[in-house]
């Protein structure tokens, strides 16, 4: 175009002119294709997005239109909020407008495609509008249009000098499952009833519509139950220790117990109605037999062990031994006795509590990593099984799960539990939770129990996402590139008895809420991908583009994360004269590594890294941080040489 313009001498612009006229003109228009590109990080990725031309901008007065009394409020009030706290406009709320900014749509007629919580979402440059069959999917196209903001609209205040304009597009959307989980463990340390709602908050924001409420374990008992006031009054509280959780030095007589707490029903109730509102759905757990030092602290009697009368809550000292591996060697007998019937009357009183607290169709009975070895020797045991004609443990457990199964129908209830339940035979009817893996869940499947994928392969949000030398230790590591792989319908299961996926979150090495948030944030990210969008839909390099404009998100709505995603992963061996080498991999592209030996903090003018390195002789430390062009976005990690040398080894 410029040359050719260029042979034009009869224009009335110089050459010069109109070049200069045309690149700013091109830089604009390029720089509005860049902020419309930006704006489309919608996670997780829709069924269907068409990119059309133009934009939207939000006008000073914005309208919502939405038909009162059925079920659209907690939609109109979110856009409200968002709208109204970043960008300071003035929003109202219409039955009936000639013109509306926003029209929120349920559909008179259904449409099949979208099903109970799918939507159709358009904007255009005048309008947005979103339809639905259901409340339910209404509020999630909701959630999809805030995405298409800038993201300034997560701000908590106003925000000047942002242009508040959308890309027009048309979106269709609907959930590949409909159980689309998070599990929150407060028993391991207890979380205020205002940080489960900020959980809540936190996972509607990526559709996930199922918190697993795991609420009972050796560490507290979190749910009032009545009738059984010493569940709360004693298993409850336990001593405050800080640290690395499991290696706590046992907690001595004159140690206050006063670290803890716990949900009146009261509290229950208001939970339950906020996630409802949120279209959450709670499924609490209560964890036996296995996980119980709680509940027998409070009842020794629920023990087959004469010395539970001197047990106590678990502060995070050892009761475990796991160096024979799955299931464990008990320090302390953790498990209710299956053999005792006050331990089946005791359940049917909780269960019929916690039945009519949570309207939610299943309740989750745990059934994880009940340790044997007190049961094996215990002569109620012994003629339980001679009685019932059991032949081994696993079939003990069996007779446990099943009759606990017995009471949550009874209840007008559905049982599910963990995985294990299957080593003794499991009830026909039985819900199966996979987390030892996929093959569990793909088995489960095809002998027709319904299955929640949730693998420790994929799925386990309390693993460490990070080297270990940035972050409280665990036991395993799973970095967002491996949860991004999670397939919650694998090859080989049937998938009319995969009901759904969820990430867990257990938190024994978890002491605050930040924390929390840090754990799940981004991996959370990929579960909702792997559980909502179409398997043919994902796409690495997509999702972390999108991941990092989720970032800005995040860092404005104040939710901690972890930016693991620019650390490099250490991996180091030996070279054949024994010599160190250490690779630094980056776990995304576009990243470059600098480092430093010499005990100083390396910046983009230190050695670059393109090779394998070898410490300097007398080196002690390395240190390394990434860049993306010119800019640091990685953090600096310092890694002695030493721990590195064990690593080797």
């Amino acid at each position: 175009m410029r040359k050719l313009f260029l042979l034009l001498s009869c224009c009335i612009f110089t050459a010069n002119s109109y070049a200069q006229t045309l690149v700013n003109e091109t830089e604009i228009g390029d720089a509005e294709t860049a902020i419309s590109q930006a704006q489309i990080a919608i996670i997780p990725e829709p069924v269907s997005l068409m990119k059309k031309a133009g934009s939207f901008t939000l006008p000073e007065n914005v309208s919502i239109q939405a038909t009162k009394g059925e079920g659209l409020q907690q939609s109109v009030a979110f856009l409200s909020e968002r709208i109204t706290t970043a960008t300071g406009k003035f929003v109202s709320t219409v039955s009936s407008a000639n013109h509306p900014t926003i029209k929120l749509i349920l559909n008179t007629q259904n449409d099949p495609k979208l099903g109970l919580e799918g939507y159709k979402l358009n904007v255009n440059t005048t309008q947005i509008v979103i339809t639905a069959n259901k409340p339910a999917g209404i509020f999630w196209g909701v959630q999809s249009l805030i995405q298409l903001f800038p993201a300034a609209i997560e701000s908590k205040e106003l925000v000047d000098n942002v242009k508040w304009k959308l890309p027009c597009v048309d979106v269709v959307d609907y959930p590949k499952l409909g159980w689309r989980g998070l599990m929150f463990d407060v028993a391991r340390h207890f979380f205020t009833k205002n940080e489960v709602k900020q959980f809540i908050d936190n996972m509607v924001r990526y559709k996930f519509n199922l918190l697993h409420f795991h609420l009972t374990d050796d560490e507290g008992w979190r749910i009032e139950i009545k009738g059984l006031p010493k569940l709360t009054e004693v298993g409850a509280w336990s001593v405050k220790k800080t640290g690395t959780f499991g290696d706590f030095i046992p907690p001595t007589a004159d140690e206050p117990r006063n670290y803890g707490g716990f949900y009146t029903q009261e509290d229950i109730k208001e939970l339950v109605q906020y996630a409802q509102e949120r279209f959450v759905n709670i499924m609490p757990e209560i964890d036996v037999p296995g996980h119980s030092l709680a509940a027998i602290a409070a009842y020794p009697e629920l023990s087959c062990t004469p010395d539970a009368v001197n047990y106590k809550v678990r502060s995070g000292e050892k009761i475990m031994d796991w160096s024979r591996g799955a299931p464990p060697l008990a320090l302390v007998d953790n498990t209710l006795c299956p053999a005792n019937e006050k331990v089946y009357v005791f359940l049917d009183s909780v269960i019929t509590q916690v039945a009519k607290l949570f309207p939610f169709e299943y309740i989750h009975m745990g059934g994880d990593e009940a340790a044997h070895n007190f049961w094996e020797k215990n002569d109620q045991v012994k003629a339980l099984m001679q009685r019932e004609g059991l032949k081994t443990i696993p079939q003990v457990q069996a007779y446990f799960e099943k009759r606990i199964e017995q009471i949550v129908v009874s209840k007008g209830k559905k049982f599910m539990a963990w995985d294990e339940i299957l080593e003794g035979g499991a009830s026909p009817t039985a819900s199966v939770m996979s987390w030892r893996g996929l093959k569990y869940g793909i088995q489960a499947s095809k002998d027709q129990h319904n299955v929640v994928m949730s693998p420790t392969d994929f799925a386990y949000l309390d693993y460490m996402q990070a080297d270990p030398i940035t972050e409280p230790k665990v036991y395993a590591s799973l970095r967002l590139n491996k949860t991004y792989q999670f397939n919650p319908i694998p090859a080989g299961a049937d998938p009319k008895y995969i009901i759904g996926g969820q990430a867990n979150l257990w938190t024994e090495q978890i002491f605050t809420f930040r924390q929390v948030q840090y754990m799940v944030w981004p991996r959370a990210f990929a579960i909702s991908e792997a559980i909502w969008s179409p398997i043919e839909k994902k796409n690495w390099t997509s999702f972390i583009n999108r991941t990092e404009e989720h970032f800005k998100r995040l860092d404005l709505a104040e939710v901690k994360y972890s930016p693991a995603i620019y650390d490099p992963i250490f991996t180091v061996k030996r070279s054949a004269d024994k010599q160190l080498m250490i690779e630094l991999t980056p776990e995304i592209d576009g990243l470059d590594i600098y480092y430093s030996f010499d005990n100083s903090t390396p910046d983009r003018f230190y050695p670059k890294y393109t090779t394998a390195l070898t410490p300097p002789k007398d080196a002690s430390m390395l240190r390394v941080i990434t860049y993306k062009g010119k800019q640091p976005i990685g953090r600096l990690i310092s890694m002695p040489i030493a721990e590195l040398q064990k690593r080797a080894k």
